[in-house]
């Protein structure tokens, strides 16, 4: 039964009557955010941010790895849900969206919880993984370009603990990646990234269609 549940308007919005009420501070960034047009949709939505941090405190993550952070609303997201002694490494190419991220996590009173690194995500993934001395990460969220998806996903799984998660976004991809007439690269990095994932034998995995799509992926 369940199976062949399909979402439309109304369901989604009863949903969202039964989802905790977005906070002021997230809203006033969402719609800032979709001021900017078309490229909005890069943002989460608040019923997977919401579902993010109850993720989070169920296996009591301080250490929170993003890579792909556009205008910061996830990263608004796991801020306000890690304890006051919780620590983000946020990753993100693009300064300009990110300053937005920022003035709300300084107006959050959670800005002193957030390292931004900006450049090359691969980079700066390296430098982690080569720096001996860094602790393990308790969960780490991608959302980033689509290609370097597999690589992002093996950096995450060699920084996340044993028995953490690691969150891949728009797996669904709007539903394009069951559309045979769907032939772009974005859409053909996900068909393959989610083939591939699911013959690592390193993670416990959950595809689940909650906003475009999240793989939930828990390291052995």
């Amino acid at each position: 039964m369940g199976s062949s549940l399909q979402f439309d308007a109304k369901l989604l919005e009863y949903v969202t009557k039964h989802t905790p009420v977005e906070p002021e501070l997230f809203r006033r960034l969402r719609e800032e955010t979709e001021a900017l047009g078309p490229i909005s949709e890069m943002q989460i939505s608040w019923i997977q941010g919401n579902l993010m941090q109850l993720l989070a405190r169920l296996i009591g993550a301080t250490r929170y790895l993003e890579i792909g952070v556009f205008t910061g609303y996830s990263t608004l997201a796991m801020a306000t849900a890690l304890p006051d002694d919780g620590r983000i490494t946020a990753l993100d190419i693009d300064e300009n969206w990110t300053a937005m991220g920022k003035r709300y996590w300084r107006e959050a009173g959670v800005d002193g919880k957030i390292d931004l690194i900006l450049g090359d995500a691969c980079t700066a993934l390296e430098k982690m993984v080569n720096k001996a001395a860094l602790p393990p990460f308790d969960m780490a969220f991608i959302d980033a370009d689509k290609p370097n998806m597999p690589r992002y996903f093996d950096y995450a799984l060699r920084l996340v603990r044993p028995g953490g998660l690691v969150i891949v976004d728009n797996v669904l991809w709007s539903g394009a990646v069951i559309d045979p007439a769907a032939g772009d690269e974005n859409t053909a990095a996900i068909r393959a990234f989610n083939e591939a994932v699911m013959k690592d034998q390193r993670v416990y995995l959950s595809m689940i269609p909650v906003g475009d799509g999240l793989l939930l992926a828990c390291k052995k």
